[in-house]
């Protein structure tokens, strides 16, 4: 390279960087450009239009983890090269990962947690299709050795998130998946019984439902298919999806029975970057005892180093989520998370409370006798001027995501705004989002939907 070109390099590499050659033109959006570019340059790009995202911290429809400790964000850094599934290579990491298997098995009641098994994933979703695919193992062995038919497997839950809809779909299973009916928005024993026979795999309780954040009675639902085996025969197991809960209950609500002191219950998954308080991409997948894992669902690899068991559906993976789940549990202990929490439900029950008081809204959850979370749907009884999609598209104009949805089959008629209370959303955060909740009500009642926008004084128009 010439000598010149190089100095006027160097000059370049001087200048405000929003002064250079790379910011003066257009970045080619869905082709790879020709030449290379200064690496601060580049940063600046897409860190400016990273800018049109929603800010994480008022996204109040997440579950997932939006405030993490500066010391998270350090391990982070220094565990980016670590693959998850090279433990031959990382053995402290994996060492790490199994530690945090036991510790949620004895979170989690397991009866022996010293030596029960388990794994880490990408997130719940993943942890849920593996205690799937075991349930269907399981549920297939026992047909074969009495003689009977695989071919029509079922699976009976509550109003699910997608993730089991999905794996009903790639596995070939019939979802039998009670609708919401009335006031009854989840799953309960009568409505379980009513759909069990011989070809049903497990039930799937929810701790934790996606639209309402309740808990489902796992309990009651086991006691219920205990008398169904003693009057017919059908021994059929429960899967917990606590992907919000698993890491809740214990620390809040920890005289609820749901885990694993329940003997039907033979698997929960959760989600650690939800109310594990981990950073996105890393779920939990916990089996009761050894033997409910199928021996053949777990495949051997000897390619990376060393013989390694493996079972999951993604081979390489970061493995700095695991670490971060690590350090949370010997950070914070049994009394850190509990005081975590308990300041989010705290801030939620505030919030539904204050919600309540303005006129328009009739909350269905607020925060108790479930996740630390609210719902409500709007009053029917006269015109507020709004409905909950123009509220909810109102509130994003000072930047809160607060989602409104319609309910899943049998209730589509119900719409309902939901929100979220996780670690980092503070009660002054609520204060401020009940303030501009109370602005959007004044607001849509000198501005009702399907009317003009008044002129104000200034001769604009009033917002």
């Amino acid at each position: 390279m010439p000598l010149a070109h190089k100095h006027s390099i160097k000059e370049n590499e001087a200048d405000d960087i929003f002064s250079s050659f790379d910011l003066s033109v257009k970045v080619p959006k869905y082709k790879l450009p020709k030449d290379e570019i200064n690496p601060r340059h580049a940063y600046q790009i897409v860190h400016d239009e990273l800018m049109l995202d929603g800010n994480s911290r008022q996204n109040l429809a997440t579950f997932c983890s939006t405030w993490l400790e500066p010391e998270v964000h350090t391990l982070m850094n220094e565990t980016i090269d670590k693959n998850m599934i090279d433990k031959d290579e990382y053995p402290q990491t994996a060492e790490i990962e199994a530690r945090c298997v036991h510790m949620l098995a004895d979170l989690w009641n397991s009866p022996d947690a010293a030596n029960t098994i388990g794994c880490s994933t990408t997130g719940s979703s993943e942890a849920a299709m593996l205690a799937g695919m075991a349930m269907k193992w399981r549920w297939r062995k026992k047909m074969e050795a009495q003689g009977k038919s695989t071919a029509k497997p079922n699976l009976i839950t509550g109003p699910v998130q997608i993730c089991w809809h999905k794996f009903a779909k790639y596995w070939d299973i019939e979802l039998r998946e009670v609708p919401m009916d009335g006031n009854r928005l989840i799953l309960n024993a009568d409505e379980v019984i009513k759909r069990c026979d011989e070809n049903t795999i497990g039930v799937v309780p929810t701790l934790g439902v996606t639209y309402t954040c309740q808990y489902e009675p796992v309990q009651e639902i086991a006691h219920a298919l205990d008398k169904l085996q003693e009057e017919t025969g059908l021994d059929i197991p429960i899967h917990v999806d606590a992907a919000s809960g698993g890491f809740i209950a214990p620390f809040i609500e920890p005289e609820l029975v749901w885990d694993f002191r329940i003997a039907r219950v033979k698997s929960i998954n959760s989600s650690g970057h939800k109310f594990g308080l981990s950073p996105l991409g890393v779920g939990w997948a916990i089996w009761r005892e050894e033997e409910d894992l199928p021996e053949d669902l777990i495949f051997n690899v000897n390619y990376l180093g060393g013989d390694m068991p493996t079972f999951a559906l993604n081979f390489s993976r970061p493995g700095g989520q695991v670490v971060a789940q690590y350090y949370n549990f010997i950070r914070l202990g049994r009394e850190g998370y509990r005081k975590i929490h308990q300041a989010c439900y705290d801030t939620a029950r505030y919030i539904a409370d204050e919600i309540s008081k303005m006129g328009p809204f009739e909350i269905i959850y607020d925060g108790r006798g479930g996740m630390p979370a609210l719902c409500w749907t709007l009053k029917n009884d006269q015109d507020y001027g709004f409905d909950l999609y123009h509220f909810s598209d109102k509130l994003r104009s000072r930047g809160w995501q607060v989602p409104a949805y319609s309910m899943p089959k049998d209730r589509e008629d119900l719409v309902i705004q939901r929100i979220l209370v996780r670690h980092g959303v503070s009660k002054d955060i609520g204060s401020l989002l009940l303030g501009d909740m109370k602005t959007c009500v004044e607001y849509f009642k000198d501005n009702p939907v399907g009317k003009p926008l008044k002129e104000n004084m200034y001769g604009g128009y009033k917002h």
